[in-house]
């Protein structure tokens, strides 16, 4: 991480260089581009909702977190509670600093950049806990995850014309460290 900084991001004015990173990070499409424009946008209208980037020397965006405290009434949270409900973690809806965002351009991957987006946009959350979603297989970002102290709260989550199930996962706040 020698030329990348970790910091404060102004996601509305870099929306498109986070959303550049996204798409090679989880291969979108240009459609599906311009609809999560409007979607981290509009979260970013929410209560508490804060951002990180992770910047070259140069100022390229390589890898950016966003998250806020959950909303129960949110879209994603009506999704995944009847999954939480079943399993007994209904409760993590509330009191918890959900994780929206996640990407590392994939040339920056496994240089510690998303652990340390993510370990520290949930240093400033007040909440006591922390949630996501993750694409439901064993990957580098669910390996990560749990790490970090991360936990499967419900399995084959499925959101609508979304072509994978998904993991919720959870974990108590602050995040684990490596030793």
């Amino acid at each position: 991480m020698d030329d990348v900084v970790v910091g404060p991001l102004d996601l509305a004015a870099r929306v498109d260089d986070a959303l550049a990173v996204q798409a090679l990070a989880f291969g979108l499409t240009e459609e599906e581009v311009g609809v999560r424009r409007h979607i981290v946008l509009r979260h970013l209208t929410s209560p508490g909702a804060r951002a990180l980037g992770a910047t070259t020397d140069t100022g390229r965006l390589v890898g950016f977190v966003y998250g806020m405290p959950n909303d129960r009434t949110h879209w994603w949270s009506t999704v995944v509670e009847p999954y939480l409900r079943a399993t007994g973690f209904e409760d993590w809806l509330s009191d918890s600093f959900v994780i929206t965002e996640l990407h590392v351009h994939p040339a920056y991957q496994n240089r510690g950049i998303g652990r340390s987006l993510i370990t520290t946009i949930t240093d400033g959350a007040s909440e006591p806990r922390s949630i996501l979603s993750a694409i439901d297989t064993e990957s580098p970002a669910r390996a990560l995850y749990r790490s970090l102290g991360y936990r499967d709260l419900a399995r084959a989550v499925v959101f609508p014309s979304a072509p994978s199930p998904y993991a919720v996962m959870g974990a108590w706040l602050p995040l684990h460290r490596h030793l």
